[in-house]
């Protein structure tokens, strides 16, 4: 036996020591594997530990789901480079992301008749580029309560043009240029209310249905862009001390809150007394943004919210076009408890 094969057995055997690396060429395969597992495990720590964390792990959480593909690659080239403990690392990232893959809050069926039911729409329209698309899909859904971000000066004139104050006589609008104009439309009758404080506009307002008072609010915080998280941390914590606020009174918030329900500064808007209409009716992972990725590619960043005394159903995430968004239609119905005897 001459040296050179000594040496290359030496090498294998070496390899398949328990939580030793490999050397060679399985040294390059799993040290991508670390790599590809460090990005998922820091992660899926900050999710555990109910924080956003920092870029770029904030903007990370918005994808969470899909760190089963970096983590299933790993697994793939730790067994590759025959690394046992990375085998063990890789499984477990598998497992953990996994195991948020579960759908965020309850579904329990609100108790009592129901007493009104409105088909309520949310659409960012990208700079009001993609407002004619929103005017066609509005004829197509019929939406009660329509929540227009991104909506500028030109998208408010060619909405009150195809979708004429006969159609829907209650406005409440933030008239500004870019993403700053915004506007709720309604079939039933709104009173203005003070908005949410934001870089964006949040008009918000209190609607009637069947004799019924519920608070509307369109909410629009800004994204978690690299030097912009606590900003956005900010305006989501304004969202939540509205929630709260409304002490069980009936509520629906809805827009773009660039956040999903793998982000903390989301869950405590849900925890302040609200639920995803989406969740509740089963589509808690339909992607939203960006509208170009093909389903199931992308992250739900547009929501309806309403409090428990609502239940859901018929949620749809429709392409509209000339957008980075799908616009998002559910219907809601509103229960009343009977009082106790």
């Amino acid at each position: 036996m001459n040296s050179e094969t000594v040496t290359r057995d030496a090498e294998r055997d070496e390899a398949d020591e328990p939580g030793r690396r490999p050397r060679g060429r399985g040294r390059g395969k799993a040290a991508l594997a670390a790599l590809l597992l460090t990005a998922v495990t820091t992660t899926l720590a900050f999710r555990a530990a109910d924080s956003d964390g920092f870029t770029p792990v904030t903007q990370a959480l918005a994808f969470l789901p899909w760190l089963l593909v970096p983590a299933a690659t790993a697994l793939l080239l730790t067994v590759l480079a025959r690394w046992r403990t990375g085998m063990v690392w890789a499984v477990a990232a598998l497992g953990g992301v996994a195991w948020y893959l579960e759908p965020y809050g309850n579904t329990d069926a609100p108790e009592g008749p129901a007493v009104a039911e409105l088909r309520v729409m949310t659409s960012n329209v990208e700079f009001g580029r993609g407002a004619q698309g929103l005017v066609e899909a509005v004829r197509e859904e019929d939406p009660d309560l329509l929540f227009v971000e991104e909506c500028d000066p030109a998208c408010s004139a060619l909405l009150r043009k195809e979708l004429p104050r006969g159609d829907y006589p209650y406005r409440e609008a933030v008239e500004a240029y870019g993403a700053e104009g915004s506007a709720i439309l309604a079939k039933v009758p709104l009173k203005p209310a003070k908005g949410i404080s934001g870089t964006l506009g949040m008009p918000g307002a209190v609607a009637e249905v069947k004799g019924h008072e519920i608070r509307v609010q369109l909410v629009h915080p800004m994204p978690p862009l690299p030097d912009g998280v606590g900003l956005w941390r900010e305006e989501l914590g304004r969202i939540r001390d509205y929630a709260a606020a409304g002490e069980g009174r009936p509520t629906i918030v809805a827009g773009d809150f660039n956040a999903t329900q793998d982000h903390a500064a989301f869950r405590s808007v849900l925890d302040a007394g609200l639920r995803d209409a989406a969740r509740l009716d089963g589509t808690s992972r339909a992607p939203s943004w960006p509208a170009a990725a093909p389903a199931p590619l992308g992250a739900q960043i547009d929501h309806v919210l309403a409090t428990p005394d609502f239940s859901a159903r018929d949620a749809r995430f429709l392409e509209i076009g000339d957008t980075d968004h799908r616009a998002l239609a559910v219907t809601l119905t509103l229960h009343r408890a009977e009082p106790a005897d």
